[in-house]
């Protein structure tokens, strides 16, 4: 287990712009993340940037609005993760709000497929007789599939927002904000977003070209999609994507969302009046995932297009269950990996500088959450590997990072180095996608470790905890809990307010067989505090004093006037 080092952000000047109805607490966590101004703090979809500058608009709008236009049959192409369903609903709903009468949908399945437009998946497609293929949150690095129904000749748009490689894919069109050279100023789309701003492009071409003389479609109800597909997905929350997030969020709470979103927030037992970012990637995200992780992510895309609510709730009770067996899996390869760490350190005396994980009885769907929470756990980049079906000699990978050492581009320069040792990569600086033979895995990994080695440096390894700082005793109240609470979206980029302090333990008790419950005093209040350590019980009590990062949450469970402390590290004082 890597300790962190708490470090405080330093002291911002606060400026004088702020409105009264903003406590001085927010103003200075706001402030501290880069927002001077109530406008940047709290972004409004009137500032939202515009989509003139995304390179590929007019050429994909042109090409969708003739498909309208002529009645063609226009094939959505998802992905199997939430942004890629989401934005597959997006995409879905959105061009049949525009006018198309023709549109469908089709996702790729893990086990089958793979990742993305795939020759296998185009051959399968061809029994629905498409004449325009969008691809929604992948296609960047699909050439094969994307030649394969270029020669069926369909028309192929790709929608994306990963990494392009050296060479782009000879589809008809291309909008993504990371192409090189585009001036789109935000590059922290999702692929959700993306397929958004394409909707907006494509109103905006036909409204003049006077396609709406009975009335123009209100975009703003995909929101709630893209608010979903955009949190999940772990994508920076600038002030674009945080405007966003909040307009997806506040449909959500006033019960406006789809059908599917409202009985998924039902399933995981949240409030949706109260619902936060963070619910949507802990609770909603993860039930939409395991549908892709396990079973088929046309379960999860249903969900999201279907307007019956009884369906909706079917569906939703579908993906519990799936995503309770997904935990249970998880667990288990997780406690496997654990299990290859500790015998490494027995041999080598420390663990890998960064961990190259495989197991032939792994699923491939669940690696990335293995990978994520070793590198949780270690602070280091981590690899993860499973068979792509069983007994297959092709494996599956998925990559978590750390800050400072980009995934994506280390995948890059080991694929530089060793040509062909990986047959296909992508991703992101935190996060990546590759695939491999198993007979070569033994060469990458030694590849893999020669780059780590080069590049990593102790500073790196050093895990951090950035502190908002101590709060004053009177803030420890349900008003700037709720005010916390509420001045999100927090996420990627944008963190949830974390502070530190010195805290006496009054009394403690074990739950469950993981977490630890405190009662707490802070040395400048005389009333105790409650708080709870998700984990943090370990079979010894704590000591009498501690040092702990935590933030601060209104207790709905005890109500009134409660508040809790949720500790994230604690170390004794």
């Amino acid at each position: 287990m890597a300790t962190p080092r708490i470090v405080r952000r330093p002291g911002v000047e606060l400026g004088s712009a702020w409105p009264d109805a903003i406590p001085p607490l927010l103003r200075r966590i706001y402030a501290a993340r880069g927002a001077h101004s109530p406008e940047l703090a709290r972004p409004r979809l009137s500032g939202l940037l515009p989509p003139d500058a995304l390179h590929g608009l007019d050429a994909a709008t042109a090409l969708l609005h003739e498909a309208i236009r002529a009645d063609r049959h226009i094939l959505v192409v998802g992905d199997f993760d939430c942004d890629g369903a989401t934005a597959c609903a997006t995409g879905v709903r959105g061009l049949r709000m525009l006018g198309a009468r023709r549109v469908s949908h089709a996702v790729p399945n893990r086990m089958v497929h793979g990742y993305g437009l795939s020759p296998a998946l185009v051959a399968e497609l061809a029994a629905l007789q498409p004449d325009l293929l969008l691809t929604v949150d992948h296609g960047i690095a699909c050439h094969a599939g994307i030649e394969a129904a270029r020669a069926r000749g369909w028309q192929v748009v790709v929608t994306d927002h990963h990494l392009p490689g050296p060479r782009l894919p000879a589809a008809d069109a291309i909008v993504n904000p990371n192409l090189p050279g585009d001036a789109f100023p935000s590059k922290a789309l999702a692929g959700v977003g993306v397929v958004f701003y394409l909707l907006l492009a494509l109103r905006r071409r036909m409204r003049e070209a006077g396609a709406f003389a009975a009335g123009e479609p209100d975009l703003t109800r995909l929101l709630d999609l893209v608010a979903v597909g955009t949190v999940a997905d772990l994508v920076p929350l600038d002030a674009n994507n945080r405007a966003l997030v909040a307009a997806g969020l506040r449909r959500l709470r006033m019960g406006q969302g789809c059908a599917g979103l409202r009985a998924l927030v039902q399933a995981c037992g949240r409030d949706a009046s109260r619902l936060t970012a963070s619910d949507i990637g802990f609770a909603i995200g993860p039930r939409l995932n395991a549908a892709g992780r396990l079973e088929d992510m046309a379960l999860g895309i249903e969900c999201l297009l279907t307007d019956d609510p009884q369906r909706a709730m079917e569906l939703a009770g579908i993906l519990e269950q799936i995503n309770a067996e997904r935990r249970a899996v998880q667990q288990d390869m997780t406690d496997a990996a654990e299990a290859a760490l500790s015998r490494a350190r027995l041999e080598e005396g420390e663990a890998p500088l960064a961990p190259c994980l495989f197991d032939p009885e792994w699923h491939p769907g669940v690696v990335g959450l293995v990978a994520s929470k070793i590198k949780e756990r270690l602070h280091r980049p981590v690899l993860a590997f499973a068979p792509a079906e069983p007994g297959a000699t092709t494996l599956r990978g998925s990559a978590r990072s750390i800050p400072g050492f980009h995934i994506r581009d280390a995948l890059a320069a080991v694929d530089s180095a060793h040509p062909g040792l990986i047959e296909r990569f992508g991703g992101h600086a935190m996060a990546a996608g590759l695939t491999l033979a198993l007979d070569r895995l033994p060469a990458f990994e030694q590849a893999w470790l020669a780059h780590a080695r080069a590049v990593l440096d102790d500073t790196l390894l050093q895990a951090e905890l950035l502190s908002d700082g101590e709060l004053l005793p009177q803030e420890f109240d349900r008003f700037h809990a709720e005010a916390l609470r509420d001045g999100g979206p927090w996420g990627q980029g944008f963190p949830e307010p974390l502070f530190d302090g010195h805290f006496e333990v009054l009394d403690w008790r074990p739950v469950g067989e993981r977490h630890l419950r405190l009662g707490l005093r802070h040395p400048s209040r005389r009333e105790p505090l409650a708080a709870i350590h998700f984990g943090g019980w370990r079979g010894n009590p704590p000591a009498s004093y501690l040092h702990l990062a935590y933030r601060l949450q209104p207790d709905d469970y005890r109500g009134g006037a409660a508040v809790q402390l949720v500790v994230e590290h604690a170390a004794p004082a």
